[in-house]
């Protein structure tokens, strides 16, 4: 009987236990989110050479179509993070994977560059408000002893949607053209998110900040462990005290003056991170078209740098998990900055670019997908999806700067080369930024009990 009214901490609970089969549907889905994500991210980079001589628009009108969906993504994140920690991560990620699934394929049916504009728009803001909130939900069902490499497996989902679009759309576009890249963008996602509502629980460490949710607390934990008793449990979730109202909202807890200076670094990091990496996804199929390679040629050479990525994911994860995980982003956006030199002078020796680009999809993947895996762990349950969804949204802007930046390039006449050599400045500023974080200090711990 004494064993019936114990009070359980979610997150000691979780990390004592072994990684269970619904940890494994939460990664599973998780990755899906993330892979079909990435597919439609970057579907418009993909379809840009066929778009652009199907309806003879100029980069300029390029960029700005390839902006929308940035712009979408960065007012999704900062919006869905606040009401995730308010109503929940289930909620937020069905609606946001049915909204941006949905988008998607009326896009495939544009008509001119107003109406493309204005769906990647509204396609952004689902895509936005996913991925933070799909970092959560899986920092919260991770074991602390796996979290690094678990978030970062997760996110290797958006790498294997970055290479699902290169490889769909070098056999799409040939044979259906490029609406047909689209309307696979939307069908997937609609479908997962049906299998969303029916099958993901809710994170038990937000539940366990919420009133009245005793016994859904009590049903998740006993899936991670069935042997174990939890009838009549009381279960806590571990906060911070940090000096100000515990009312504060969540978006007042980041800014607060415990979390100011490493929520501004984050920002300003990931902002850096997000200008190489949508620069380089956004454009490198027309960089290589212009270069006078073939579309489809381009577009599977162009998928070499998500799927380095993979590899570049779960080995930062892995040393996060062992190593400071904040000296481990720095090194690997101070090699980026290496290894983009060295792919802009590859141009002329195939074999060697594609080596490059692997290599530096490696470094460039795994230093940006690690910025939201550390993210996660600097912030209290309360406030966790709007500290990660604030630095993406804001990242975000980043990615809108380097799309405008790559159309601003091409139109004054610069070269693959030259492109690739000024992404070195926002690498090392990047760098900078992440190495300037002062590590997550230890705040009075407190507990709000789920009754």
């Amino acid at each position: 009987m004494k064993q019936a009214s114990r009070t359980i901490d979610v997150q000691s609970f979780i990390d004592a236990e072994r990684f269970s089969p619904c940890q494994w549907l939460v990664l599973i889905f998780c990755f899906l989110v993330v892979a079909a994500d990435g597919y439609d991210t970057a579907a418009i980079g993909f379809i840009a050479p066929s778009l652009a001589q199907e309806w003879g628009i100029t980069r300029g009108e390029l960029g700005i179509v390839m902006s929308a969906a940035l712009a979408g993504l960065s007012l999704g994140a900062i919006f869905a993070g606040p009401v995730a920690d308010r109503i929940g991560r289930k909620t937020v990620l069905v609606a946001a994977v049915t909204a941006f699934g949905a988008w998607t394929l009326v896009t495939a049916h544009a008509q001119s560059i107003t109406a493309l504009t204005a769906l990647r728009f509204l396609t952004g803001l689902g895509l936005g408000a996913a991925m933070p909130t799909t970092i959560t939900m899986m920092s919260e069902y991770a074991p602390e002893r796996l979290r690094a490499f678990t978030v970062n497996a997760m996110y290797c989902g958006f790498s294997s949607g970055l290479v699902a679009g290169g490889a769909a759309s070098a056999w799409l576009i040939p044979h259906f053209g490029w609406r047909s890249v689209l309307t696979a963008g939307g069908i997937g996602p609609l479908a997962l998110a049906v299998l969303l509502l029916v099958l993901l629980p809710e994170s038990a460490q937000f539940l366990a900040v919420r009133p009245g949710t005793r016994e859904k607390i009590a049903r998740i934990l006993h899936r991670i462990a069935p042997d174990q008793r939890l009838d009549g449990c009381t279960f806590v979730a571990r906060t911070a005290q940090v000096g100000t109202r515990q009312k504060a909202s969540a978006l007042g807890l980041i800014l607060s003056d415990v979390y100011r200076r490493r929520t501004l670094l984050l920002w300003l990091s990931c902002f850096m991170g997000l200008v190489i990496y949508y620069l380089m996804t956004n454009w490198m199929p027309t960089l290589f078209r212009e270069a006078g390679l073939s579309v489809e040629h381009g577009a599977l050479l162009a998928s070499v740098f998500p799927l380095g990525g993979l590899l570049g994911n779960l080995v930062a994860g892995w040393l996060m998990d062992r190593f400071d995980a904040n000296r481990i982003i720095v090194v690997a956006y101070m090699l980026a900055a290496l290894l983009v030199t060295v792919v802009g002078r590859s141009l002329d020796h195939p074999a060697f670019l594609g080596v490059s680009l692997f290599l530096c999809g490696t470094l460039v993947t795994s230093a940006a997908t690690s910025m939201s895996t550390y993210a996660a762990t600097l912030y209290p349950t309360e406030a966790r999806t709007t500290g990660v969804a604030w630095m993406q949204g804001i990242g975000r802007i980043g990615g809108i700067a380097g799309s405008f930046i790559g159309a601003a390039l091409l139109g004054i006449g610069w070269g693959f080369g030259d492109v690739f050599g000024l992404l070195v400045v926002p690498a090392l500023a990047a760098a900078g930024a992440v190495f300037m974080i002062a590590k997550p200090q230890r705040a009075y711990s407190v507990t709000r009990a789920a009754k």
